[in-house]
C-alpha cells in the first residue's frame, strides 16, 4: 500500500509542459477570466498570464489537471504538442534497407568514386612525353608502294629527344623515308630513326612496297615503338593509330576499298603526295583514276583506269 502511495507521490509531482497558446485560446473562447480559473486552480491571476505566455514552459501534473478542469477539456488539449515525426521516420534507422536501396547505395558509391579518380586524372599535370601517332593506307595491292606517316608530339617546355623503331611485315620493304632512317637491316625491314631534342611536332614519312607474292584478302601488320629520353630515365612506348593493311586488288588511296577514288578521298591522297614527294608516290595515277569511272588491277598490268 505505502508503495502505491509513493508511486501516486511521484507521478502528481512530475512535471508537465503546457501550451500557453492554446490555455488563452480555449480560455477565450469559454469566455472565462484569468481571475476564475486562478481561483479553481488556487494560484494566482499573476501565475496564469505567466501560463498563458510561457513563462512556465512545464507545471506541476497536479497543476496542469486542475487548469484543465477549470477550462473543461481533457489535459492533453493544454499540453504541448511534439511534431509528429514524417511517416517512416521513425522506423528509418532501425529498418534494413530494402535490396533495391541497397543496389543504388552501391551504384552511387561507384559514382561517387569514378568522379573522384576523374578528377584525379584530369587534374594531372600533361605528359612531357611525345606521342607517336601513324598513318598508313587500309588498302593496299601486292607489290605497290604505299606511303606511311608518323607524327610524333612534344612538348615546347620539355622537347626531349627519342629513337622510333618500326618493324615491317615480312616481305614488305622499306623504298624511301624523310628524315633518312638512321639505320635499317640489310632486309630493309627493322627501321630506326634517331630525333634529337627541339621542336614540335616532328613528322617522320616513309615508303614500302608491299610484299608482291602474298595472299589477296589477308591483313599484314605494322608494329613500332618509340623510345622516350626522359630527365631521369628512358621509358618505351607503343606507336599508336594505324597498324593493319590488307593486301588485295586495291589502290591505297581508296581509302574504303570500293575500286575508285572518290571526292573525299582525292583530297586526303594529295596532300600525302606532296607532303612525301620524291618518295616514290605515283601522283599522276592517283588523279587518271579520281577522274575516271574508278579502276582495275591485276598482277600482270597493275592499275587500269576505267573511262
Amino acid at each position: 500500500m505505502m508503495e502505491a502511495n509513493d508511486r501516486s507521490d511521484k507521478l502528481s509531482a512530475a512535471s508537465v509542459a503546457i501550451d500557453g497558446t492554446r490555455i488563452r485560446t480555449v480560455r477565450e473562447a469559454k469566455r472565462l477570466t484569468q481571475l476564475y480559473v486562478a481561483s479553481v486552480v488556487g494560484v494566482t491571476t499573476d501565475t496564469i498570464s505567466r501560463w498563458e505566455n510561457n513563462r512556465y514552459p512545464s507545471i506541476k501534473r497536479e497543476n496542469a489537471q486542475k487548469l484543465a478542469d477549470a477550462l473543461e477539456v481533457p489535459l492533453d488539449d493544454i499540453l504541448r504538442q511534439e511534431p509528429p515525426a514524417p511517416e517512416g521516420e521513425a522506423d528509418a534507422d532501425l529498418t534494413p534497407p530494402s535490396p533495391r536501396r541497397k543496389k543504388l547505395l552501391v551504384l552511387f558509391g561507384l559514382f561517387t568514386l569514378l568522379l573522384l579518380l576523374a578528377v584525379v586524372i584530369l587534374s594531372r599535370p600533361p605528359s612531357s612525353a611525345p606521342i607517336a601517332v601513324r598513318w598508313l593506307p587500309r588498302y593496299a595491292a601486292p607489290g605497290e608502294i604505299i606511303p606511311v606517316q608518323i607524327k610524333v608530339t612534344r612538348l615546347p617546355s620539355k622537347p626531349f629527344g627519342f629513337i622510333l623503331k618500326e618493324k615491317l611485315p615480312d616481305g614488305m620493304r622499306l623504298v624511301s623515308s624523310v628524315p633518312p632512317s638512321s639505320a635499317a637491316e640489310p632486309a630493309r625491314s627493322s627501321l630506326k630513326w634517331l630525333v634529337p631534342s627541339g621542336g614540335n611536332p616532328v613528322v617522320i614519312s616513309y615508303s614500302v612496297r608491299t610484299p608482291a607474292p602474298f595472299a589477296q584478302g589477308k591483313e599484314v601488320k605494322v608494329k613500332g615503338e618509340i623510345v622516350l629520353h626522359g630527365e631521369d630515365a628512358n621509358r618505351t612506348e607503343e606507336v599508336g593509330g594505324g597498324s593493319d593493311v590488307r593486301i588485295g586488288p586495291y589502290h591505297w588511296a581508296d581509302a574504303n576499298g570500293d575500286g575508285r577514288i572518290d571526292d573525299d578521298e582525292i583530297m586526303p591522297a594529295y596532300y600525302i603526295c606532296d607532303e612525301m614527294k620524291g618518295l616514290g608516290l605515283d601522283w599522276k595515277t592517283i588523279e587518271a583514276i579520281w577522274s575516271g569511272k574508278g579502276y582495275r588491277w591485276d598482277p600482270k598490268n597493275g592499275y587500269t583506269v576505267l573511262k
